[in-house]
């Protein structure tokens, strides 16, 4: 069966299952496979649950006419999302880079659907199963589509940019993320950039921070860029006036204060400020939509726990925003300080020298209590509290519970 075939059935039942114990009715369930299941055994269960049809690529499992037949199901849900995204004329942005990702979808397209029928990545579905289930919720009558992409090894974002075939595109940032798939920082450098590689073959425009000195470097010779800088004349100006504890900017003549702690969400916030004056969102729209935004993902969320302040940034942290939380951490005023750090994943065989880095960065923080929490951190050799597990930790502040000031 063609993908026209498949389209015209997916224009008929625009709802897509892929879990057959969630099955939505009448959707179209693509009977996916992975390490250690095979989708195709559960599509009879499917059509039972109210499934439309069932798309298999083992003929063994088509049990009737309601059952279609592909070569591969993965590329079919692929090629069908491309498809989709062909036949919208919703302007694409898509969003890469090592931390931030999400936080800053959610602030571009809360400052785009402001003025336009804006749609985005739901959570974190941004790997070449999520971007394509992204593709396949565009409506007739989306205007803009923000789209994360993540990846962990080489040639993960070209294929993304294929499948999705955005307009538009930002690199958040390069940082430690990934090493082990990627292959160390410069791996993480050439493996986000072939978003530029993409973008800049189909000459399309890109987004960028004109304070990062690897994006400027990579796009100095190449003209269909707009960014923003804190000092640079040549692009939009936005000021970033702190973030004690939360990030303020000024843009113009407009103070943005927002919800969101740390200094590295600074270039988030700008980032989506260009974007919305790009594509002309009044400035005081754009000063609403991200004031508007607060943070519940644990990212970047500034909670207040009886006398305690925590703050909580706890989404697969790597190298690069931990250093960054710890830094906000110092620069913040407060009679007391903790913290509790947990191990860093795909880190490979730099794990044991970035979780020693990590440790010691925290430990010159002369803080109050320093805890170190996994498998690596625990093997770290700064004075600080370690813990192999979460449960011995949890023993542990049974009878040491962490307390503010004045108890």
């Amino acid at each position: 069966m063609n993908i026209e075939e498949i389209y015209s059935r997916f224009l008929e039942y625009p709802s897509i299952s892929t879990d057959s114990r969630n099955i939505l009715p009448n959707s179209l369930f693509f009977a996916l496979k992975g390490p250690n299941f095979n989708g195709n055994r559960y599509a009879a269960e499917a059509l039972d649950k109210g499934a439309a049809f069932a798309v298999v690529d083992e003929a063994q499992y088509a049990v009737n006419d309601r059952t279609l037949i592909v070569p591969d199901v993965l590329k079919c849900l692929q090629d069908l999302a491309t498809h989709h995204r062909r036949q919208s004329k919703a302007t694409l942005i898509a969003l890469t880079g090592s931390n931030g990702k999400t936080t800053t979808k959610e602030l571009i397209s809360r400052v785009l659907e402001r003025t336009y029928k804006t749609q985005a990545t739901v959570g974190n579905l941004n790997n070449h199963i999520g971007v394509a289930l992204t593709l396949l919720q565009i409506r007739k009558d989306t205007e803009m589509m923000v789209v994360e992409m993540g990846a962990n090894h080489q040639k993960e974002i070209a294929f993304l940019c294929a499948l999705a075939e955005p307009d538009f595109g930002y690199i958040t940032n390069y940082g430690k993320a990934h090493l082990e798939g990627f292959g160390g920082v410069e791996g993480v450098i050439r493996g986000k950039s072939e978003m530029y590689d993409y973008l800049i073959g189909e000459g399309k425009t890109i987004f960028l921070n004109a304070d990062d000195p690897i994006q400027r470097k990579k796009l100095e010779s190449y003209v269909n860029k707009v960014g923003f800088s804190t000092s640079d004349s040549g692009y939009l100006h936005i000021e970033n006036q702190g973030a004690d504890p939360f990030v303020t900017l000024r843009a113009e003549d407009t103070v943005i204060e927002t919800s969101l702690s740390g200094a590295y969400n600074f270039s988030n916030c700008a980032i989506a400020v260009l974007i919305g004056k790009y594509f002309n969102v009044p400035l005081h729209e754009i000063r609403k939509a991200i004031e508007s935004y607060v943070p519940e993902n644990n990212r970047s969320q500034l909670l207040r726990k009886g006398s305690l302040d925590i703050l909580l940034d706890a989404y697969n942290a790597n190298p690069s925003s931990m250093s960054a939380a710890l830094e906000h951490l110092e620069a913040l005023e407060a009679p007391k300080k903790f913290a509790v750090l947990g191990d860093m994943f795909e880190l490979g065989a730099d794990s044991t020298s970035e979780h020693q880095q990590i440790a010691e960065q925290a430990k010159a923080l002369d803080l109050d209590t320093l805890i170190l929490v996994g498998t690596a951190f625990s093997q770290t050799t700064v004075d600080a509290h370690r813990f192999k597990t979460f449960e011995a930790l949890v023993e542990f502040l049974k009878s040491n519970p962490i307390s503010g000031p004045g108890t």
